[in-house]
């Protein structure tokens, strides 16, 4: 404690010998530098320690804290760096330097708690860090108002430090608002459009979605305060702004509890000996098949005459819900559905037309039958 006292008196020496005052900045520099050493390899050490608990606040506080420190130590330094340099140079630049620190403590503040926000947010939807994660929705939205809420006080702190009455500013706010929100409707429409989606969560990120009132579909990517974010079939982002949201139909296939496997098949009127045979085989194929929900609907039933052909409905469900793995059931049910058709001697049938053309006997009997012109 004594040696850094002794260290503080020597670098506050006045002299206008350019060999001291430049000795003292390079031992504030230095100093700097092994401040930021020490306290890296404290944070490094910390982390170590603070990895075994389950906590996710240490590990974000460590994390946020990174640089806000290492710019702090510099602050710090900088300050005394400057007194030294006002001391031997006087110069008038220095007078300055009072209000730039203490713009830059706000800055680093402000960075420190922004950077918590962040990493708090991204910790509370890791499935890894917990068993049940935040939905990255509402996290995202409760990230982004809290990190407009530092930005707020920080512009009000910065006002107030450079002499700034904030009550006339919030005065100014009060009476400005009105002709901004005159002006800005569409930006206000969209900003608390979005505050809707994030409150009634219709759709979440990661999400499919598509509306039958607009030609839109697609992956949701991002919801914004003005805009969403989506990503169609063919790769192509769609910007879409959030108050249309409130006007249109939108469906959720991504939060579907099963899915809808529903075909009329049909075999040639001439099997309609074997129909009933193949609708109770296909009905009992379904029953006992492990990737069809059995508790919902099931329908397989003798549908209707075409005009081709005997029609029947499958109408069953998946349990899953899966895009990929809900046409490899599809594609296994089809397939059950054709052996059971071949098994029993039918055939699937497809439009035909049967020409009967008279034999001479008959075309002569007929003309013999017509009465003379």
């Amino acid at each position: 404690m004594q040696a850094l006292t002794d260290l503080y008196a020597y670098l506050l020496q006045t002299s206008s010998d350019p060999k001291i005052w430049l000795s003292q900045v390079f031992v504030v520099v230095l100093f700097i530098v092994l401040c930021n050493f020490v306290l890296m390899r404290f944070i490094e050490a910390s982390e170590k320690v603070f990895a075994k608990t389950k906590s996710l606040w240490d590990d974000a506080l460590l994390d946020a804290a990174r640089i806000p420190v290492r710019l702090f130590v510099w602050t710090i330094g900088l300050t005394v760096a400057a007194k030294v340099l006002d001391n031997a140079t006087q110069s008038s630049l220095l007078e300055l330097w009072p209000e730039v620190r203490s713009m830059s403590y706000i800055v680093i503040v402000s960075m420190f708690f922004t950077r918590f926000i962040r990493f708090a947010e991204t910790n509370l939807v890791d499935e890894q860090r917990r068993a049940a994660p935040m939905d990255k929705t509402t996290a995202t939205a409760i990230g982004k108002l809290l990190r407009l809420s530092v930005v707020i006080t920080a512009f009000l702190v910065a006002l107030q430090t450079l002499g700034y009455s904030i009550s006339g500013v919030l005065a100014f706010g009060g009476v400005g608002g009105v002709a901004v929100g005159f002006a800005a409707k569409d930006l206000l429409a969209n900003f608390f459009g979005g505050l809707m989606l994030y409150l009634d969560k219709p759709f979440s990120v990661g999400d499919w979605i598509r509306s039958p009132d607009r030609d839109i579909e697609g992956t949701v990517e991002d919801i914004g305060w003005r805009l969403t974010r989506i990503r169609t079939f063919d790769k192509r982002p769609l910007y879409i702004p959030n108050s249309m949201f409130a006007s249109i139909i939108v469906e959720n296939p991504s939060r579907m509890a099963h899915r809808r496997i529903y075909e009329n098949i049909g075999i040639r009127y001439e099997d309609a000996h074997v129909l009933h045979a193949v609708v109770n085989d296909v009905r009992a194929m379904l029953k006992s098949h492990p990737d069809i929900a059995q508790q919902q609907t099931q329908i397989v039933h003798f549908n209707a005459y075409a005009a081709s052909h005997l029609e029947f409905m499958v109408y069953v469900f998946t349990t899953t819900t899966d895009w990929l793995q809900f046409h490899a059931i599809k594609e296994d049910v089809l397939t059950r559905i054709m052996a059971i058709v071949d098994k029993h001697g039918a055939q699937f049938a497809y439009p035909t037309q049967t020409l009967h053309i008279a034999n001479e006997v008959g075309l002569a009997e007929l003309q013999h039958a017509q009465p003379a012109a």
